[in-house]
């Protein structure tokens, strides 16, 4: 054999993830014997949750009746029409195209990869989840981050996103309800982030995959419902409202001028064309999803509102940790004051605990700020033991490591 070396292709080489980087080191210390608690992965099946009935059974309905071939490339007429009157309700008009995808990470990427030269950018929110910076990398764009700000409760900061904007930037992301901070945005900082982008020609992105997630009553505001005209390009999915991230559908929603906007949507069709079609059964579950029962998200609200207000007050209890109150989704992304990095402390926490969760540099941040990213779906016994261990780890952490450091 020669000694030749296969050398990878360069976009490859900024790509992380956090997520499931972290648990190469958690399998290693879950080999010694110690009992693992992870609040790493945001997947309700691993847990006590449950899809709705009704949308199971139509997909295994549509398996039967073999419907097991390829779908038209956009999604079949059923799940689209369903989709367009999920949006209308979400007050979204001015709809152009809807296409149903493998998941709404496939959708992000198609969409982002119909816009985006190589050398160009779209902005990105930091914190935010780090799919966005790996199509970035794929496309070798300039990853282009925007910060949220934790004293204004995770919100956009509307004038680092003003001041970030240059002549190669092509679009603003947003995702919101956040991951991994679990903010929601208010109408007043969605009406600002949408005039800057009509006045400076840019598309917005909206990930909304946690729209249904809400606590204490929140009301979650649909972006393009702002503006009608501006181009916009919101994102759905079954994973996480609708407890079936497997499944991987995911959508869509081109909504604003149509002149404006009529050569992008072509341009995305034709990466649909090529790559045939999401997966085609599951497709039947999209429209008992959205128009039947929602029972299945009041009694997962009841459980994610304890389990958020468990780990709201549990972790602020710990001298050193702070946490900004999460106002949707399954996530919350604690302050560490410590010198040392927030990865050094989370190895080490997985380590001495086998308490799993993500450091904050995996989702970006301010510099100089330190974070983890917890997981708050676990049953409640599991997570009062997960934060008790932190608590107990966090003092221990300090006597160890930061008094060498100062």
């Amino acid at each position: 054999m020669s000694n030749f070396i296969i050398k990878p292709a360069v976009r490859t080489k900024n790509i992380t993830y956090a997520v499931r980087d972290i648990v190469v080191l958690a399998n290693e210390v879950a080999k010694t014997g110690k009992e693992m608690l992870y609040l790493n992965i945001g997947d309700p099946n691993l847990y006590d949750f449950e899809p709705p009935r009704h949308m199971i059974e139509a997909t295994y309905k549509a398996m039967i009746d073999n419907k097991n071939g390829y779908s038209p490339s956009s999604g079949i007429k059923q799940a689209v029409d369903a989709i367009e009157r999920e949006a209308e309700r979400k007050g979204i008009s001015n709809i152009h195209d809807i296409f149903v995808s493998t998941g709404a990470s496939e959708a992000i990427e198609l969409a982002v990869t119909a816009l985006v030269n190589e050398g160009e950018n779209v902005l990105t929110p930091s914190p935010g989840y780090p799919l966005y910076t790996a199509i970035a990398s794929k496309l070798q764009a300039f990853e282009n981050p925007y910060y949220l700000n934790e004293e204004n409760g995770w919100q956009p900061d509307i004038e680092d996103i003003k001041s970030k904007i240059n002549d190669k930037t092509k679009g603003i992301i947003i995702i919101n309800p956040n991951n991994p901070t679990g903010s929601n945005c208010s109408k007043e900082t969605l009406k600002q982030l949408i005039d800057l982008a009509v006045e400076k020609n840019l598309v917005i992105f909206a990930d909304e995959i946690y729209d249904k997630l809400l606590f204490d009553g929140k009301e979650h505001i649909s972006l393009a419902s702002v503006n009608p005209d501006a181009p916009v390009v919101t994102f759905g999915g079954l994973s996480k409202n609708y407890m079936v991230p497997g499944f991987r559908i995911g959508w869509g929603v081109v909504s604003g001028q149509k002149e404006m906007l009529k050569d992008y949507i072509e341009a995305i069709n034709k990466m649909l064309r090529a790559r045939l079609s999401a997966n085609h059964p599951e497709q039947y579950g999209i429209p008992p999803a959205l128009e039947g029962s929602q029972e299945h998200l009041t009694i997962a609200m009841e459980k994610l509102t304890r389990r958020r207000d468990m780990t709201y007050e549990m972790l602020n209890a710990v001298p050193g940790i702070s946490c900004v109150k999460p106002e949707g989704s399954f996530y919350a992304f604690p302050k560490l004051e410590i010198n040392n990095t927030d990865n050094h402390f989370v190895a080490e926490l997985i380590k001495e605990t086998g308490v799993v969760v993500v450091p904050g540099t995996g989702f970006g941040q301010v510099p100089g700020t330190k974070h983890f990213r917890v997981v708050f779906l676990p049953q409640d016994d599991v997570l009062e033991k997960a934060y008790k261990n932190i608590a107990a780890f966090y003092e221990k952490y300090v006597d160890k490591f930061e008094k060498i450091v100062e």
